[in-house]
């Protein structure tokens, strides 16, 4: 199964490039894994907070993976992509978070990133795009305690949240259906 796994620490929101650093008590770490099979792509992810931590990362871990929930609930084939960002953002606001809008839901099926391009997981009031029975992409907010962009670090990928801030990201590869969304990339 070729892929890549990228893993972000801390004030590291995206792109991680596995290195010296050790993983240690208190570390908010994200975990992104893409994949290929056959000429098929998925992409997914989590983050996770190693104990002990603060009852706000544990919070922003819980509340980041009902983020992404919200959203996906939204998908189906018919419906409005911007109904994903609407249905995230009123989770976000409602709870107190900011969502980091420079990184974004994404197409992905015959390669990793493709049509659609830049499915927002905020309220964008220019997306017009409906869901076609069969479409793939991705889900992946990024709910943070006060960051709203991601800035290029030192190395060519990795991206640090901005204002620094605990950020983070939960994703899956779903399927829009008529009966809703077909999550590709949960364990069966």
């Amino acid at each position: 199964f070729p892929g890549a796994t990228c893993i972000s620490v801390n004030e590291e929101i995206a792109h991680g490039i596995p290195g010296e650093r050790r993983i240690a008590r208190g570390d908010l770490v994200n975990i992104d894994v893409s994949a290929e099979k056959n000429g098929l792509f998925a992409d997914t992810g989590a983050s996770f907070a190693v104990p002990p931590v603060a009852r706000a990362i544990e919070r922003l871990c819980r509340d980041g993976r009902r983020a992404m929930w919200t959203g996906l609930q939204r998908v189906g084939a018919g419906k409005p992509i911007a109904g994903i960002g609407q249905a995230i953002g009123t989770f976000a606001r409602k709870n107190g978070y900011s969502l980091v809008r420079n990184l974004a839901s994404h197409g992905v099926g015959l390669s990793l990133h493709e049509e659609p391009t830049e499915i927002a997981t905020w309220p964008d009031r220019s997306e017009r795009r409906i869901m076609n029975d069969g479409l793939v992409f991705t889900v992946e907010p990024f709910l943070s305690l006060g960051a709203e962009w991601a800035e290029n670090g030192d190395d060519p990928w990795t991206l640090f949240s901005s204002p620094a801030a605990p950020t983070v990201q939960y994703e899956h590869t779903v399927v829009a259906t008529r009966n809703g969304p077909l999550i590709v990339t949960m364990a069966g």
